[in-house]
This record gives structure tokens, C-alpha cells and sequence, in this order.
């Protein structure tokens, strides 16, 4: 284990810069030797929880680490290019959920990328360009005519034509950053950008294309933390349902009515304010949610219930904190982080918003 960089992870009421590196430290406590980031030890892992807390692991410098899980990835891909939901504490031969959910697919480009920009390093770009290719292309067999993307093929075969609004504003990030890999290589995607072009018109203009699903606040703030609203309209649909979702001092509510407010969607409603260029609101949810923060492991409990002053579930989970890691490292300045959540230099995809 390397000594973590934690210059830019230091956040006043949120880290120390002891505190970073024992949080760093817990996430790599629960990496597998393989590579592999389940939840937590003894639980399964799932693709795209296991590339943010890679991610989270180059916000500190600890970039062979992330590797390591990128190659977990490589090797344990489908023949479709897909990866299934869920594998038992890493184990790629133990699948605990056949199917393969887009949007996890998709979040390895994410990952890439941002290892990419935080390393430099052109070799590992040119290893993993084949399974993100197989991935991204996958994910685009799902699409509809819409733009939304079906978010789930069984593992019978049958893709699912409903679309989830969180998750394709996820797959609206991984495109973007899909392309930008494509630009670095100089190996044009001119169907990925009609694709993502498509797929912001439906976010933007489109909200019957998805199920409905707008007690939960992903649906509220992922369009903006995917990076398809921006601007006056990513602020207007923060501001409309702020007071619904946020619960001042503890964080926010994963759904309403519920009395549970989450680490992991607090931290990245963060990053969300951050990408609008909201870092003091930003700042004060992290400040939140630090009753949540475990100061044996350095990790978060996933969640809290404020009407019994209960942790729950009782899970310290790799996820929950890397959510956090991202959020401090993008309001600290940190390049790849700021790149790959601002959005400003990624490739945006065509125009749709001509489109019926």
C-alpha cells in the first residue's frame, strides 16, 4: 500500500487529512487481491459500485489499485460485452444476478477515462479500449427509438425496452466519456455520438419516454450529475424539489415519504451542486452526512433513519464512501475528477434537440 495523496481530499468539516487516508485505507481493506470491490467483505459486488470505488481509489493517488480493478473487469467480461448485476463478494464464477443492467455496463468508460486522465497512462488506454468498446456497444443494442435506453437484458436473452431516468443519465455520462476515449485514440464513433445526442434529447425534453420513478431523488438529480441538463435548467429542477428531498443537517432522503437519508446520494447531489457551480450548498450536504462516518474503518454507513435515530442498514459500504471521495476530490480541485463530473471537455455527442 502506497502512502494516499490526500492534499486535495482535505475538506473543512468533512476530512482531515488523516481521516482521507482512512478512508482511502478502508476501501482498500476490502479490495480482493484480484482486483475486485465488493460492497463489503462477504457481500456481492456490482459493476458500477465497484468502478466508483476505483475511482475513488486515484482521487488518492493509489492508481495500481484501480488498475487492478479495471482488470478485474477486462477479464471477467460477457462475450456481449456486458458484465451481470451481481457476483458474490468478487468471485466472477459466483453470479447472484444474471442479468445485465445497462447502466452498470456503460460506467466503465467513466472509470477509464478518469484513470486515463489521472495517469496518463496510454498503455493501459490501448488495453482496456476493447472491452470499453464491447461495452458501450452493448449498451447501444438497447437503445430505442426514443434515445431512452432499455434497462435491463435477462439472462433468457430478453432486453427490456422500460427505461430508467437515473440510469440513463448515468449511460449519458459513460457516452461522453466513451467518446472522449474515442477522440484520445483517434478511432471516430459517429453512431455513439448520434447515440448520446439522442439520449440527452430524451432526458431533456422527454420524461414520459421513462418510468416513473420521481420519489426517489437519483431521478431528481441525476440529469444533472450525468451532465444532460446544465445551466438555467439544471438549476430550476434542483431548486423545484430541494425542499423535498433534502433534510437539513442529516442529508438526503433516498425516496419520499421515507424517514432515511443515504451517504451515497448525499455525496453525489454534491457533486451535482458542484458541477453547477453551487460548491458552498455542495459543501454543506457533505457536512451533513458526517453522523454517518465510521471513524474505526474510515468508511459511511449506507444510510440513516432520523424518526428512530437508527443506523440502516447496518453496512459500511466501499460505495457509500467512494461517492464521498469523488465529491471532495472534484470541490478540491482534483483534475481527472473535475474533467470527467464538470463535463466541459468531454465530447457532448450530436444535437437532438431538433428531434420529435
Amino acid at each position: 500500500m502506497t502512502t494516499p495523496r490526500t492534499e486535495h481530499l482535505v475538506l473543512p468539516g468533512v476530512l482531515t487529512a488523516g481521516q482521507a487516508a482512512a478512508t482511502v485505507a478502508g476501501i482498500l481493506a476490502v479490495q480482493r487481491e484480484d482486483g475486485a470491490i465488493p460492497w463489503f467483505r462477504g457481500h456481492h459486488l456490482d459493476p458500477w459500485d465497484h468502478v466508483e470505488a476505483a475511482m475513488a481509489l486515484d482521487t488518492a493517488g493509489e492508481h495500481e489499485a484501480a488498475e487492478r480493478a479495471y482488470l478485474w473487469l477486462a477479464r471477467h467480461q460477457n462475450d456481449d460485452g456486458s458484465w451481470y448485476a451481481a457476483y458474490a463478494d468478487g468471485e466472477a464464477g459466483d453470479v447472484t444476478d444474471r442479468g445485465r443492467e445497462t447502466n452498470f455496463v456503460a460506467y466503465i468508460a467513466v472509470g477509464v477515462w478518469h484513470h486515463y486522465l489521472s495517469t496518463g497512462d496510454d498503455t493501459f488506454l490501448e488495453r482496456m479500449w476493447p472491452a470499453v468498446y464491447a461495452a458501450i456497444e452493448f449498451v447501444l443494442h438497447l437503445q430505442q427509438p426514443g434515445g431512452q435506453i432499455g434497462w435491463r437484458r435477462d439472462d433468457d436473452g430478453t432486453d427490456t425496452a422500460d427505461a430508467l431516468l437515473t440510469g440513463s443519465s448515468s449511460i449519458h455520462q459513460a457516452l461522453r466519456c466513451a467518446l472522449a476515449i474515442a477522440e484520445q485514440r483517434e478511432e471516430a464513433q459517429p453512431d455513439w455520438e448520434l447515440a448520446a445526442g439522442a439520449l440527452r434529447h430524451a432526458i431533456r425534453r422527454h420524461p414520459e419516454r421513462f418510468l416513473d420513478k420521481n420519489r426517489y431523488s437519483m431521478d431528481w438529480y441525476y440529469p444533472v450529475l450525468g451532465g444532460a441538463l446544465t445551466g438555467a435548467e439544471a438549476k430550476a429542477r434542483i431548486e423545484e424539489d430541494w425542499d423535498r428531498f433534502v433534510v437539513p443537517g442529516l442529508g438526503v432522503r433516498c425516496v419520499v415519504p421515507n424517514p432515511w437519508v443515504t451517504g451515497g446520494e448525499s455525496a453525489e447531489l454534491a457533486l451535482a451542486l458542484w458541477a453547477m457551480g453551487e460548491s458552498d450548498r455542495a459543501l454543506e450536504v457533505l457536512q451533513s452526512i458526517q453522523h454517518l462516518r465510521d471513524p474505526e474503518s474510515g468508511l459511511y454507513w449506507t444510510g440513516f433513519v432520523f424518526e428512530d435515530e437508527a443506523i440502516w442498514p447496518r453496512e459500511l459500504t466501499t460505495w457509500t464512501a467512494g461517492s464521498l471521495l469523488l465529491a471532495v476530490a472534484a470541490l478540491g480541485g482534483h483534475e481527472a475528477t473535475c474533467q470527467v463530473f464538470g463535463g466541459d471537455e468531454l465530447p457532448s455527442g450530436l444535437d437532438s434537440d431538433c428531434c420529435a
